[in-house]
C-alpha cells in the first residue's frame, strides 16, 4: 500500500507543525535562538524565496504566497470555484459578458485612503500596459479592449471593456460570453489590486524596480510587509485598520529553510506551519515521526501543482522527436516510488488529476529507453554536445530527483550536466530562455485555461512553446461556456499535449499539511484558498 492510501485510510486531519512557542529575532530569524512563549507571532516554514513582492509579477509559486499576506483581490475563493467577498461585495451577471462589481465602502489602504474604482481600473490598465513587466496579463485577455495576450494596442491608455461607474462600482465587458467562474476565478482572484495614487507616479517601464514593488508600503490585505532579509526570512505586522476585522496575530515570520530544517523547526518550535503548496516541502521520510507527533496536525492532500523537466522549445535542435525521447527515457515511476513513497502520481501533462478536466485515459508515455535511443536518434540531435539542466534548490526531492533523470538521460547517449541555481535565478532564466533544461513546479489554478504555459507571450511560458495548432485550441477552449463542451476541448489538448512533450511531466505530488495544533487557521486542502481568512487565525496557548 502507498504512503497516499494508507494515510487516507486512517483518515488523518489536514495540517502540521510545533509546540505553541515563539522565536526570539536576532540574526537569521532566530535560527538557534532560545524560543519563548509567545501566542501573538506565527513562524511559517517556506523552502523557497520569494521572487518578488510585486503584486503584479510574481511568476513563482512562492512570490504569489508572499503577496497575499498584504495585498487583497476583489473575491476569495475558500474551495475551488466557490467565491466569497474580498474588496468586492458582489460581482454579478445576467448575461455572462457584462459584469458588475461592487466594492466593499470600508475598504482603505494602509495610509488611510479608500479604495476606489478607479484602483481596480488603473490596476488593469496597468496590467495591460505594454512597457510594464507583469505575470497577469493571460488573466485580462478576456476583455473587450485588449489583445489575446492581454495587451493594449500601441498608443490606448486604458481597456473598453472597463468602465468606472461611482466611486464604489466598475463593469467589465468581456469579449463574448463566458463562463462567470472563469472571470472570477481570474479578475476575481488572481488580480491583486493595486493603490492608484501611489503607483501612477511610477515610469511604468520602471515598475519591477521600483521600491512600491520591491518594499510595499501602502497595500490592502490584513498584513503589511516590514523587511525582507534575503534568503533568510519575511516579516509583516497586523495591519489593525483592516477592512474586515483586526487581525488576531500581530506578527508573521516567514522563515526560509531547506526541506530538512523545516522538519526539525517544526518538531522544536521554530515554526508553527510549513507553507505547503510546493514552497514548504516537508520530505516524505519524515512523515512518520511527524505523524507521531501529538502536537502536530499532518495530512497529505491532492494538489493543483506539478513537477516538470521544461526543455527550452525556442532550440529548434529540441524537437518533437527530442522532446519525445527526453520523457521516454525518463523513468518517472521510479522518481514517484522511491522518493514519494506513493505520496505522488505520474500525469502525462501539465493537467493533475485535481483538475475537473483532467482525462484519466490519457495515459503517460512509457519508460522505454530503447524506443528513447531510437526516438533520439530520429531527431538528430548531435549527442556530443554537452546539455545544461538547470536544478533549483530548495526542494530536496527535486534535487534527488535531478540525479535519477541525468542517469537516465544518459542511459540513452544524452551528455547531462547538473548546475544548482536559486530559485530567483531560476525564474529569471525560465523566462528569458536562458537554458537547455529546467527542473520547475507549477502551481496550477482551478480553470483549466493554462494558455499562460503555452501560448507566444504568456508570461509563464518557461518552456517557450510557439505552436499554432495548441495555441489556437487553447484561446478557444477559453471562451466556451458549456462546461461539456469545454471539457471535451481540454481533452483534446491533452491528447495533443502527449504528443508533443513541449514539457515533460514528471509527478504531481501530493502536499503535505502540517501545523502545530494551537494554530487555528492555516492551509487548507484547496491551497491556493488558504489564506482567504488570514486575519482569523490565532495561535492559542497549551
Amino acid at each position: 500500500m502507498g504512503l497516499l492510501s494508507w494515510m487516507r485510510s486512517k483518515k488523518l486531519l489536514v495540517v502540521g507543525a510545533a509546540l505553541m512557542v515563539g522565536v526570539s529575532l536576532l540574526s537569521g530569524c532566530g535560527k538557534g535562538d532560545k524560543k519563548t512563549a509567545n501566542t501573538d507571532t506565527l513562524y511559517i516554514g517556506m523552502a523557497n524565496a520569494p521572487e518578488f513582492f510585486n503584486p503584479i509579477l510574481h511568476p513563482g509559486i512562492a512570490g504569489k504566497f508572499a503577496v497575499r499576506f498584504m495585498y487583497d483581490t476583489l473575491l476569495g475563493q475558500p474551495e475551488p470555484n466557490k467565491f466569497v467577498p474580498k474588496l468586492a461585495d458582489s460581482f454579478e451577471t445576467k448575461d455572462n459578458q457584462n459584469f458588475t462589481v461592487k466594492l466593499n465602502p470600508k475598504a482603505k489602504w494602509t495610509d488611510g485612503k479608500p479604495i476606489t474604482a478607479d484602483d481596480v481600473a488603473f490596476t488593469l490598465n496597468l496590467i495591460a500596459n505594454p512597457k510594464v513587466e507583469n505575470s497577469k496579463r493571460s488573466y485580462i485577455k478576456m476583455l473587450e479592449g485588449v489583445d489575446a495576450n492581454g495587451k493594449l494596442a500601441e498608443g490606448v491608455k486604458t481597456i473598453s471593456g472597463v468602465v468606472v461607474k461611482d466611486a464604489h462600482t466598475i463593469t467589465f465587458k468581456t469579449k463574448t460570453p463566458i463562463d462567470p467562474n472563469y472571470v472570477k476565478g481570474f479578475l476575481g482572484f488572481e488580480i491583486y489590486i493595486v493603490p492608484k495614487h501611489v503607483w501612477e507616479k511610477i515610469d511604468p517601464a520602471n515598475v519591477t524596480s521600483s521600491e512600491a514593488a520591491t518594499k510595499p508600503s501602502v497595500t490592502s490585505g490584513p498584513f503589511k510587509f516590514v523587511t525582507y532579509k534575503t534568503n533568510d526570512h519575511v516579516e509583516y505586522a497586523a495591519n489593525d485598520d483592516y477592512y474586515l476585522g483586526k487581525p488576531k496575530l500581530k506578527k508573521i515570520f516567514i522563515r526560509i529553510m531547506n526541506g530538512t530544517n523545516l522538519v526539525t523547526e517544526l518538531k522544536s518550535g521554530g515554526i508553527q506551519m510549513v507553507a505547503g503548496g510546493g514552497i514548504g516541502i516537508v520530505p516524505v521520510k519524515d512523515l512518520a515521526m511527524l505523524q507521531q507527533d501529538k502536537n502536530l496536525y499532518v495530512k497529505a492532500a491532492p494538489a493543483f501543482i506539478g513537477q516538470y523537466l521544461d526543455v527550452n522549445n525556442s532550440n529548434p535542435e529540441f524537437n518533437v522527436k527530442f522532446r519525445q525521447a527526453v520523457t521516454t527515457a525518463i523513468n518517472r515511476q521510479q522518481i514517484v516510488d522511491q522518493l514519494y513513497k506513493g505520496a505522488a502520481r505520474l500525469v502525462p501533462t501539465i493537467y493533475v488529476p485535481a483538475s475537473s478536466v483532467y482525462d484519466k485515459t490519457v495515459t503517460p508515455l512509457p519508460y522505454d529507453t530503447e524506443k528513447a535511443k531510437k526516438l533520439l536518434a530520429e531527431s538528430g540531435f548531435d549527442t556530443s554536445k554537452e546539455i545544461v539542466l538547470n536544478v533549483p534548490l530548495g526542494n530536496v526531492l527535486r534535487e534527488q530527483s535531478a540525479d535519477l533523470i541525468q542517469q537516465d538521460l544518459k542511459a540513452i547517449g544524452l551528455n547531462v550536466k547538473q548546475e544548482k541555481v536559486d530559485f530567483p535565478t531560476l525564474l529569471a532564466k525560465a523566462r528569458k530562455g536562458d537554458y537547455q533544461m529546467i527542473l520547475i513546479g507549477y502551481g496550477l489554478l482551478v480553470d483549466p485555461d493554462y494558455s499562460n504555459y503555452f501560448v507566444p507571450g504568456g508570461s509563464n511560458n518557461y518552456a517557450h512553446t510557439n505552436d499554432p495548432k495548441v495555441t489556437d485550441m487553447m484561446l478557444k477552449a477559453a471562451t466556451m461556456t458549456n462546461p461539456d463542451e469545454r471539457k471535451a476541448a481540454y481533452s483534446e489538448i491533452q491528447k495533443y499535449m502527449k504528443e508533443q512533450q513541449f514539457i515533460t511531466s514528471l509527478y504531481s505530488p501530493d502536499f503535505i499539511i502540517a501545523q502545530s495544533k494551537n494554530l487555528k487557521g492555516g492551509i487548507k486542502e484547496f491551497w491556493d484558498g488558504s489564506l482567504v481568512d488570514l486575519h482569523e487565525w490565532s495561535l492559542e496557548s497549551k
